[in-house]
């Protein structure tokens, strides 16, 4: 391990407020939205962004370094002791309202980016750990399903009519998190489907992973109207739907508006970099264990997150993911700004 590789410590900023959120209250309970969504947008222009790729020495040290697994592994016990935490205080009905709704906003920023985010990595490991890890990460963020379709469905099907997180050209944001939340679930029923139907054995049975991912929810969820207040209950399932919701702005962001070529044979094309949009801007990257740099994670899926590299090929963000998810949340500025990029990236790799 380098002492540059420290800097992914970052993605522990996010914990650390919601931390402080919970325990101080006030206007600290916003503090992961405002870093997330205001100090990182105004800092990234000011800050370098690197298309620099690791020499291979400096590759095969990073692939084997036990720092790296880690960083993620460690957030299952940080977020799991934050909810559990945040939920005991709301139960001490401690909190005002307002305060209340910036621990919602906070909680769901970290279940997006330490949750739903690791949880993405992990799911990608060819260890059986890192994949039930996965699961387990999913379930505050009611989002277990995604284990499943993202990796089965979503990478083969990726900038094709057939992906429902491939956002079209011109989609207005919150129908495509419809199309896409809905689209999601019912494809990862249909996975499941075929490959029971292909071992010859019915759907209704405890080994179908979607039934037993929904009874996990359903244990998470009635234990926290046990456990905890109604309030307390409302609030973290509240922020994990918000969680998803973050994510689906960066499945929009991250694919919008590009497709592969169907081939004459019917296929599609193999997934290039050139299909999903790339940010090199530095703070993002390191804040969201390199998830930025996605040109190359769809090219090489199980490529780990420390080693994924920049492509010339790749079509780049003009603002990096934080900054673009907010300006997706304005469809005519959205069109504005990705749809001359998207004209000048067709041009320029024609």
């Amino acid at each position: 391990m380098r002492l540059s590789d420290l800097k992914y410590l970052a993605a522990y900023i996010v914990p650390i407020l919601v931390y402080l959120g919970v325990m101080q209250g006030g206007i600290l309970t916003y503090g992961a939205v405002i870093f997330a969504f205001i100090i990182v947008p105004l800092a990234e222009p000011f800050l370098t962004q690197s298309t620099n790729n690791l020499d291979e020495e400096t590759r095969l040290k990073k692939a084997d370094s036990l720092f790296f697994e880690f960083l993620l592994y460690l957030n299952i016990p940080v977020v799991f002791y934050l909810l559990f935490l945040l939920s005991t205080r709301v139960t001490d009905g401690i909190y005002t309202t307002n305060e209340l709704t910036g621990l919602l906003l906070s909680n769901g920023a970290l279940l997006a980016s330490c949750g739903i985010n690791v949880a993405h990595e992990l799911g990608h490991k060819d260890e059986w750990w890192g994949r039930y890890s996965s699961v387990f990460l999913l379930i505050p963020c009611h989002y277990t399903h995604f284990h499943l379709e993202h990796n089965l469905g979503h990478h083969k099907n990726v900038a094709t009519d057939k992906d429902p997180a491939t956002a079209r050209r011109n989609e207005i944001l919150y129908a495509f998190w419809i199309r896409s939340v809905v689209g999601s679930y019912v494809n990862a029923w249909k996975l499941e489907s075929k490959r029971l139907g292909q071992e010859n054995k019915s759907v209704l049975r405890l080994d179908n992973r979607m039934i037993i991912y929904t009874f996990l929810q359903l244990i998470y969820i009635s234990a926290l109207f046990i456990f905890f207040s109604t309030t307390a209950a409302l609030i973290i399932i509240a922020s994990g739907i918000l969680s998803f919701l973050f994510l689906e702005t960066i499945n929009y962001v991250e694919h919008y508006g590009l497709f592969r070529k169907r081939l004459d044979s019917g296929r599609y094309e193999r997934v290039q970099p050139w299909h999903s949009w790339n940010s090199n801007h530095h703070l993002g990257r390191i804040i969201l264990y390199e998830l930025t740099r996605h040109s190359d994670h769809h090219f090489l899926a199980n490529k780990k997150y420390q080693l994924l590299e920049h492509h010339q090929s790749s079509p780049q963000l003009p603002y990096g993911y934080p900054t673009s998810m907010l300006i997706s949340m304005v469809p005519p500025l959205w069109f504005k700004i990705m749809n001359r990029r998207l004209e000048e990236f067709s041009v320029s790799s024609a």
